[in-house]
């Protein structure tokens, strides 16, 4: 399963490009893909080849209209089916015996 995390927007249309992160979000809320938006990017997370072809859909949506577009990508592969989306916070929570702001 891998776990990523990703923002994706242009460098070239201003000081807001809320327009075009919309765009990103629905291609990712389309794909099925279990995710969790943030205020700095998207946690998404699937197999490795479901995960990158959201990843080029979302390019693919802002390169027509776009000269420049700004990508940060970090992944974490582990040899499971097992979501840790959620379970890789808890189990802080649970080293620290309370609940985290999350």
């Amino acid at each position: 399963m891998l776990l990523t995390e990703f923002a994706m927007f242009p460098t070239d249309k201003g000081v807001s490009v809320s327009q075009y992160v919309a765009k990103v979000i629905n291609i990712i809320d389309k794909s099925g893909l279990k995710y969790q938006l943030t205020p700095m990017g998207t946690i998404i997370e699937g197999n490795f080849d479901d995960t990158m072809k959201v990843i080029n859909d979302c390019y693919k949506i802002l390169e027509p209209e776009c000269d420049r577009i700004y990508c940060s990508l970090k992944f974490d592969y582990r040899k499971t089916e097992q979501s840790r989306m959620k379970s890789k916070t808890e189990k802080i929570q649970n080293i620290l015996g309370r609940d985290l702001k999350l």
